[in-house]
């Protein structure tokens, strides 16, 4: 059998997605409309500067194309109905004091279950007549209060009132919109699992039917499987000879068997069909000691290149731990990786030592073109010809972001912790893929985990997106999560 070369597969097509926002204009009668006339033609202005779609009514669909009235939330929100699949989230903006019924039943009416974002505009002291008097301040409280007795939720922005062309506005637009691509990937994520669960790693499990609840998809593909389909592929196969080039093309293979790099070549193609055939956003692949003893290689280096091309692929099976990936992933649109916390640095209590043996993607070292070797754990029990694979490097140094994803049966919950750290330049010399990490409170940090039963997997990723992370989890995904601050 000859597979077809692999199509972009899911989860980059979710990363090159723009976010789309709704967009609802407040306004209200009594108070100056040529606010929100001019306030929506700012915001939309803003939105696409950002890169951001924008969905609102026709601006002479309604009184200066915002939203007051019972009818022109019906409007708005029937509106809004049509377009269901593509939105995001939505911005609520406040030019005037608005109209916090109508910005209420808007979004009762349209039903879309996705994050909201409050904004107003700031009054200026110069202008505080009764002709451009915005109270936006006063009216932002009124809407909040309003969708809150709705058991609507949001978010809000850093200051109570912000101008939308300046900085900080953007920076808060950029946030959000993190947090309306974790909620939206986590919404509907289609996972691999390929091969059982590592006998000695009880930690890697989890509760498929927890994730399934959430609307999390787990599909799985038995080893033998993999291995019968490699065998009906043939050495000089075009999508073979390719995927091969493409290895040699990723890493530096000096040295490797030309029989290693071609049944990781052929390994490499029945991954990608798999994960097309079943537009998978994420893998978590069994290691050792399988794949060395009955094929000969590691898949680390097949791993590094998927995680790499944005499709996350975490090992020892580790379902939980590449949903973190792809988490940290859509908020940044970095690769992420998956690393244990491994050994303390010296006696500094705010450092660490993270590592991995290792199929991190090689965006995330120093060296452009990271070295392939073998796996030097593993070659004790089963030779060093069977373990070649591994994608050797640093990681460059750089803020990061950390982020654990665990199923808890007892609690039949899933949940989270996730903070903020750095990678720094200390000198360590040591093999496989590692860095040395300071976290603020790191010995605290580690005491947590360990009081609350998490896995020694962590997700890094080299960006700072806690915040977005904590609140797609925490406000719109209803899954507990520690923000380690």
């Amino acid at each position: 059998m000859t597979l077809p070369v692999a199509k972009p597969t899911p989860a980059s097509r979710l990363n090159a997605r723009p976010v789309t926002l709704a967009v609802i204009v407040g306004n209200r009668g009594f108070f100056p409309d040529h606010l929100a006339l001019s306030g929506r033609k700012t915001v939309l202005d803003v939105l696409e500067k950002a890169g951001i779609r924008a969905i609102i009514p026709d601006e002479d669909a309604s009184n200066v194309g915002a939203i007051e009235s019972l009818q022109e939330a019906r409007l708005c929100a029937d509106h809004f109905k049509r377009h269901r699949d593509e939105i995001d989230g939505v911005l609520v903006t406040l030019p005037n004091f608005g109209d916090e019924r109508a910005i209420a039943n808007t979004l009762r009416f349209a039903g879309l279950n996705v994050p909201v974002l409050v904004h107003a505009f700031p009054d200026r002291v110069a202008k505080m007549s009764i002709a451009d008097r915005r109270d936006s301040f006063c009216g932002k409280m009124s809407c909040c209060n309003n969708l809150h007795q709705y058991g609507i939720r949001y978010t809000l922005t850093s200051q109570h009132t912000m101008d939308p062309t300046g900085d900080a506005f953007a920076a808060d637009l950029k946030r959000f919109a993190a947090t309306c691509r974790v909620v939206r990937g986590m919404k509907s994520a289609r996972l691999g699992m390929m091969g059982a669960r590592p006998e000695a790693f009880k930690t890697v499990r989890f509760s498929e039917k927890l994730l399934d609840q959430a609307g999390i998809s787990v599909e799985t593909l038995d080893l033998s499987e993999v291995f019968g389909r490699i065998e009906r592929l043939g050495d000089d196969d075009a999508v073979v000879t390719a995927k091969l080039a493409s290895i040699q093309g990723y890493a530096q293979t000096k040295g490797v068997p030309h029989t290693s790099l071609l049944r990781m070549a052929k390994f490499g193609v029945v991954l990608d069909g798999w994960m097309d055939d079943n537009e998978l956003d994420a893998t978590a692949i069994q290691c050792w000691t399988s794949m060395e003893e009955y094929f000969g290689v590691v898949p680390c280096t097949l791993m590094s290149m998927s995680s790499n091309s944005l499709n996350p692929s975490a090992c020892e099976t580790d379902i939980t731990g590449a949903l973190a990936m792809l988490a940290l992933q859509l908020a940044s649109g970095k690769p992420s990786a998956l690393v244990d916390w491994n050994n303390n640095y010296g006696d500094d209590p705010d450092k660490g030592v993270v590592f991995h043996c290792s199929n991190l993607p090689k965006e995330v070292f120093i060296d452009e073109i990271p070295v392939m070797d073998y796996q030097e754990i593993i070659a004790g029990s089963v030779g060093k010809e069977n373990t070649y694979g591994t994608i050797y490097g640093r990681i460059s140094k750089d803020p990061f972001t950390y982020l654990r994803l665990s199923t808890d049966d007892f609690a039949g919950a899933i949940k989270a912790y996730v903070g903020e750290g750095y990678f720094t330049d200390d000198p360590i010399e040591t093999f496989g893929g590692y860095g040395v990490v300071e976290v603020p409170r790191y010995q605290e940090l580690l005491a947590y985990i360990c009081n609350n039963g998490y896995e020694h997997h962590v997700t890094v990723n080299q960006a700072h997106v806690a915040g977005a992370v904590d609140e797609a989890f925490n406000t719109y995904l209803g899954w507990p999560t520690h923000h380690h601050r």
